[in-house]
């Protein structure tokens, strides 16, 4: 039986992220729909979760599909906040304002 997540689906998953423009962010499930994968939004954020270990991208701009952060990573909202990134309260991006157009 093939790995679900293998070195080529992770650094398909990350050039991807590496791709959101700076004061954007996408979901998890946008971001699995672009790699052909849209009912893979959970295997995004186990990548995520991990991408440290395979070099420096942006994942602060990656955030759920109703623009909640990340539990638990508080740098993240002030990550996006020096992007110019606005919010609708302390833990929800303004999906309206700031979500990437890909």
């Amino acid at each position: 039986m093939k790995k679900i997540m293998d070195e080529k689906l992770i650094y398909e998953i990350l050039s991807v992220v590496e791709e959101i423009p700076e004061g954007k962010v996408a979901t998890y499930g946008q971001i699995a729909g672009l790699i052909g994968r849209a009912k893979n939004a959970r295997l995004v954020g186990k990548v995520l979760s991990q991408a440290e270990f395979y070099g420096r991208y942006p994942c602060h701009r990656v955030v759920n599909h109703a623009g909640r952060l990340a539990p638990g990573w508080q740098e993240q909202r002030f990550l996006l906040l020096e992007e110019g990134v606005s919010f609708k309260d302390a833990n929800h991006v303004d999906m309206k304002e700031n979500q990437w157009e890909c």
